[in-house]
């Protein structure tokens, strides 16, 4: 039973409540029509956020895994590359690749944001490398500009892993619209998801685009006519009527989460052994986590929770030091930030519709140890 005097770690149950009328009526539009794959919704949400980011293209796919995956595939990594990539984020980015029987390169991140370190990224190279793969972590784009021009060099492709990102900017532009391929994650806890799993994939490349649309639907380039190895990896259309509900409020909830960013960082500023996530000037973060670094973190999780409070760690354990990944991958150059963040990173409550009530109380929490 839930505990009424707890704080919601990320309140789903109020965004519906307030977005119920549009939920309810889109899912029972799809309900009506019948058209449970690749119903109109499909293109009318691809349509939007093709819109909403600028890209020329949006793929919708069935979540934010498939979505790296096809992109992957799209490019045509395959056993013997490389991709370099962050060994701070979810195990999904580096699972991709080794999928398709590619080696995750590995390169340590900022101490400050947590995302890749471009600097370290050309060290990387080699003549196996066939992409660079930053992740935008906790809701930050990664330092794409230097990134991309690292790649334009050495005539690689960039995928930017999204799924915590869409709805952020970078120096005037949309998260998802920065690089090759964008790839974003409409799983429920994200800034933009779905009840269920969901994923988007963008470009401003037709070939590639046509491409993934194939790959998307078991690589068939027309009805039971197939042209490459593909996968399932359609979003359903109730999904895609999910979304399309809260894209009516999503602006709105970026400000929000902007706000209550903001205001989370000039409260726990003022608290002693409190790092906080950097947000670099020329962007922005929708905070996908709230997520600062303390010292003793076990021990000020268990008194936030007896205080109410949820906490979460992304991520305890750098991908380099998963038992799945003792061989397989390679790293570069000391990962000395990645561990060092591994091991002091906590994320709090964060979600739009935070009240300014509950925040004094999760940060009164925070402080007082």
């Amino acid at each position: 039973m839930e505990d009424p005097l707890s704080v919601a770690f990320i309140d789903l149950k109020t965004q519906y409540q307030t977005l119920k009328a549009s939920i309810d009526q889109r899912i029972h539009t799809v309900l009506d029509h019948g058209q449970y794959i690749m119903g109109p919704e499909v293109k009318e949400l691809e349509g939007q956020l093709q819109t909403y980011t600028g890209a020329q293209h949006c793929i919708t796919v069935s979540s934010g895994t498939d979505a790296l995956l096809i992109a992957l595939m799209a490019l045509g990594v395959e056993a013997g590359d490389e991709v370099i990539t962050t060994p701070f984020t979810f195990i999904a980015t580096a699972e991709v690749i080794v999928r398709l029987g590619a080696a995750p390169v590995f390169v340590d991140v900022e101490p400050d944001t947590c995302n890749i370190d471009a600097s370290k990224i050309e060290a990387a190279i080699t003549k196996k490398t066939k992409a660079i793969m930053p992740v935008s972590l906790y809701g930050q784009v990664a330092d794409m500009d230097a990134i991309n021009e690292i790649a334009n060099r050495h005539n690689l492709a960039v995928i930017e892993d999204a799924a915590q990102s869409f709805g952020a900017d970078y120096k005037g532009k949309k998260s998802c619209n920065l690089s090759t391929i964008g790839c974003t994650s409409f799983f429920p806890s994200k800034p933009l998801g779905c009840y269920g799993d969901g994923g988007a994939i963008f470009t401003s490349d037709d070939t590639l685009a046509k491409v993934m649309r194939e790959i998307r639907l078991h690589g068939a380039e027309r009805r039971y006519y197939h042209t490459r190895v593909g996968i399932g990896g359609r979003m359903d259309t109730l999904q895609c009527a999910v979304v399309l509900a809260k894209m009516e409020r999503f602006a709105w909830e970026v400000e929000q989460r902007i706000a209550i960013g903001q205001r989370y960082g000039e409260r726990l500023a003022k608290g002693e052994g409190v790092t906080l996530t950097a947000v670099r000037p020329d962007r922005n973060s929708v905070w996908a986590q709230y997520t600062i670094q303390v010292n003793e973190r076990e021990a000020l999780a268990a008194r936030l929770k007896e205080r109410g409070v949820p906490t979460a760690v992304h991520y305890p354990v750098p991908l380099h030091q998963q038992p799945v990944f003792k061989t397989g991958i390679r790293v570069v150059g000391s990962l000395t930030n990645a561990e060092t963040v591994a091991k002091r990173v906590m994320s709090l409550p964060m979600h739009p519709y935070m009240d300014n009530e509950t925040m004094d109380r999760i940060v009164d929490a925070v402080l007082a140890g």
